[in-house]
């Protein structure tokens, strides 16, 4: 039949037909749930939760207040994409230059002690400290960084292991 033949309304006899319920052959068809006694359909009232209702003070804005947002002024900053741009490469810079100083670092290239060339024997005197052995061996040197180095190269673990008459081994520059 055609939509032309229905809506000059080709059917009035008056039954209307029905379609018949599609069996249910592999159960993928949903069933109704069977509803419970004593519910219904209609919405339910909705309560105040807020406002003068609960004895809460509204606040209302302002004519003034009410602006659109065409209206509000730009402020002074905006982050542009070229700012983004820039910002992004120097965050990327900064953080490649911390990267790459620590690798320096841990490889060892980048040293806070200064490197020394050689070692020569000295024999403790009496009298004479890590200290005065380090300043008069390396004078331009830092002398706390020397008598580290002069401890770790003679294993010596606190003062008492200075002895006069002992040699030891010191860096030299």
């Amino acid at each position: 039949m055609s939509t032309a033949a229905l809506a000059s309304g080709a059917l009035t006899s008056g039954a209307t037909a029905k379609a018949a319920p599609s069996p249910d052959v592999d159960g993928t068809r949903q069933r109704r749930r069977p509803r419970i006694a004593g519910t219904t359909t209609e919405p339910l009232p909705v309560r105040a939760c807020s406002g003068d209702e609960l004895g809460r003070h509204v606040q209302t804005r302002s004519a003034a207040s009410r602006r659109t947002t065409a209206e509000i002024e730009p402020s002074a900053l905006q982050l542009t994409r070229r700012g983004r741009m820039v910002l992004t490469a120097v965050s990327v810079l900064v953080f490649g230059a911390a990267i790459a100083v620590l690798g320096l670092r841990i490889a060892g290239v980048l040293d806070s002690q200064p490197q020394f060339d050689h070692t020569i024997r000295v024999e403790v005197g009496a009298g004479q400290t890590l200290w005065s052995i380090a300043q008069e061996t390396n004078p331009e040197e830092n002398p706390a960084v020397v008598v580290e180095q002069i401890a770790d190269l003679n294993n010596l673990r606190n003062a008492a292991d200075v002895i006069p008459g002992r040699t030891i081994e010191v860096p030299i520059r």
